[in-house]
């Protein structure tokens, strides 16, 4: 395995691949890897010959106040889990390979309505962001396909949008949520919840659980739902950013008439936000 931080050299080492015929897989990372991560390597490594793992705190996407110059970097811990699963290289640039212009002068991908609502309401800029570095690195790698983890639902419905109205030629596969043994979902922001929190954590999926469990039963009075489900965070010790009941298609509220329907959530516990989600089909 190879880790390579100029793009020069990654257009170089890819083109050979090319010329030997070999299929290109992409898992797009900000590193700190967990083994949800992993199992997107190892998704992409089942059908693709060459598996490049990119690893990049993208600056674009967080907003002020957020975690950035705090979000972990363990490089070193990362390129031991890749190697181990069967990841052929991995690409890490600075911040100034990627925006070599800085980010007031970077030309920005809007995706919209899909970005519109949920994180995208709470995070002001967060999925233009996410839409501008993931064009970029379709354009630098050029992937037959590219793998995302389906915890961040929102995230995959701007990137799958943004694909299909750009014609970007690249498949987008999407991958189950890794989860702990008691629900909670994988992230690398867990590593922020203190002893106790973490404790607390997994009542988050517990309430899309529960939730899910009474749309199953045939109910549609969502806004009822929605406030119960808060309401169930509250006292469980978490600050509900969202609890939003949707279409899973559209990521609009969510009506009688459809039949998948995804349930989204994000709650702060402490400083740390979590988010997760739960689809179901009626």
């Amino acid at each position: 395995m190879r880790t390579i931080h100029s793009l020069k050299e990654l257009r170089t080492i890819l083109r050979g691949y090319r010329r030997q015929g070999k299929t290109i897989g992409l898992v797009p990372t900000m590193g700190n890897l967990h083994e949800g991560h992993i199992s997107l390597v190892r998704k992409a490594s089942e059908a693709a010959d060459i598996v490049v793992t990119s690893i990049f705190v993208n600056p674009m996407q967080f907003g002020a106040g957020e975690d950035l110059e705090t979000y972990p970097r363990t490089l070193a811990e990362d390129q031991e889990q890749l190697e181990a699963a069967g990841n052929t290289l991995v690409f890490a640039p600075a911040a100034s390979e990627v925006y070599p212009e800085g980010l007031s002068q970077q030309t920005q991908v809007v995706v919209p309505e899909v970005s519109d609502g949920h994180c995208g309401a709470s995070r002001p800029g967060h999925f233009e962001g996410v839409a501008t570095v993931v064009t970029m690195l379709f354009n630098m790698v050029q992937p037959d396909f590219a793998v995302f983890g389906e915890k961040d639902f929102q995230q995959l419905a701007v990137i799958r949008k943004m694909v299909r109205d750009l014609m970007i030629p690249v498949e987008v596969v999407g991958a189950p949520t890794v989860r702990e043994s008691d629900g909670l979902a994988k992230s690398s922001r867990n590593g922020y919840l203190s002893a106790e929190e973490r404790k607390l954590a997994p009542v988050v999926y517990l309430t899309l659980q529960q939730t899910a469990e009474k749309l199953a039963e045939g109910r549609t009075d969502f806004q009822t739902l929605e406030q119960d489900a808060r309401k169930n965070l509250v006292a469980a010790g978490l600050r509900p950013d969202y609890f939003n009941i949707v279409s899973s298609r559209t990521l609009k509220p969510a009506t009688p008439e459809d039949s998948d329907i995804t349930l989204l959530v994000a709650a702060f516990l402490g400083t740390t936000r979590l988010i997760d989600n739960l689809s179901i089909s009626r």
